[in-house]
C-alpha cells in the first residue's frame, strides 16, 4: 500500500495510506485532534492518580508522546498500551514533525525513546510514564476489568468497518475497569448503537476542527 507523510491543517505531519484514501489523523490538524479528543475528553477526566490506558490503533505513537507529555501537570502515573498491528516505519517516523510543535525542551528525546522502546515488554519511558507496545489484532485482545481509559483510534468504519462492530467494542467494554471511559473521533450511529449494545453508557461531545461530533463511552 502507497504511504506518504503529508503536513495536515495545523503544520503536523501525518501518513497518508493513498490506496483507501485514510489519514492517521484529521487532515485539518493532527495534534489538534489528538489534543481534543484524546486528551481533553479523555485523559483530562483523571488527576491525581495512576492509570492504565489502551490505546487501539498505535500508529505513529502521537497519541502516546502528548500523553506523556501532559501527565506531570495531572499528576498522573501511566501504564499506557499500545495496540498495533502494522507498525508504523523507522524512515516514516524519522520524518514526523510532532517533537517541534510542542513546548518540553526534551521532546526529541521523549519521542525517539517511545519509538526505541521494546515491542511486547513495559519500558520506562519516564518516571510517569510506562509504555507497552504490542504488534497484534485487536480482535486478538483478551483483557478483563484492566484499563481506566481507551483511545479507541482505528482507521474509520469506511475502510475497516470491522473493528467499529458489536463484537470488537464487547471487548473494549470488557477490557475496561468500572467507571472506565472510552473516547474516539468517531461519531457514527451505528458505532454509538454498538456502543449502547454492550452496555456503555455513550455521549455526544463537539467534535475536533473539521469534524462536528465525536463520541465518548462509559462503562457503568
Amino acid at each position: 500500500m502507497k504511504r506518504r507523510i503529508i503536513t495536515t491543517g495545523d503544520g503536523t505531519h501525518t501518513v497518508f495510506l493513498e490506496d483507501w484514501n485514510e489519514y492517521y489523523h484529521s487532515k485539518h490538524g493532527a495534534i489538534q485532534e489528538s489534543e481534543h479528543v484524546f486528551l481533553q475528553n479523555g485523559l483530562y477526566l483523571f488527576s491525581n492518580q495512576s492509570i492504565s490506558v489502551l490505546e487501539i490503533g498505535f500508529g505513529t505513537g502521537l497519541n502516546a508522546f502528548l500523553t506523556l507529555l501532559h501527565a506531570p501537570g495531572k499528576s498522573l502515573q501511566i501504564k499506557y498500551t499500545g495496540i498495533e498491528a502494522y507498525p508504523v516505519q523507522n524512515q516514516e517516523l524519522a520524518a514526523l514533525n510532532y517533537a517541534r510543535h510542542v513546548s518540553a525542551e526534551n521532546a526529541s528525546q521523549l519521542f525517539k525513546k517511545i519509538h526505541e522502546a521494546p515491542w511486547e515488554s513495559f519500558a520506562e519511558v519516564t518516571k510517569d510514564f510506562q509504555l507497552e507496545k504490542k504488534q497484534m489484532f485487536f480482535q486478538q485482545l483478551q483483557y478483563q476489568d484492566e484499563f481506566n481509559l481507551i483511545y479507541f483510534d482505528a482507521f474509520g468504519a469506511r475502510v475497516q468497518p470491522e473493528l467499529w462492530t458489536e463484537t470488537i467494542f464487547k471487548k473494549m467494554y470488557e477490557a475496561l475497569k468500572s467507571k472506565g471511559v472510552l473516547v474516539t473521533y468517531a461519531a457514527k450511529g451505528s458505532v454509538r448503537r454498538a456502543m449502547l449494545s454492550v452496555g456503555f453508557s455513550v455521549e455526544k461531545l463537539p467534535g475536533p476542527p473539521g469534524k462536528r461530533e465525536m463520541l465518548r463511552a462509559t462503562k457503568p
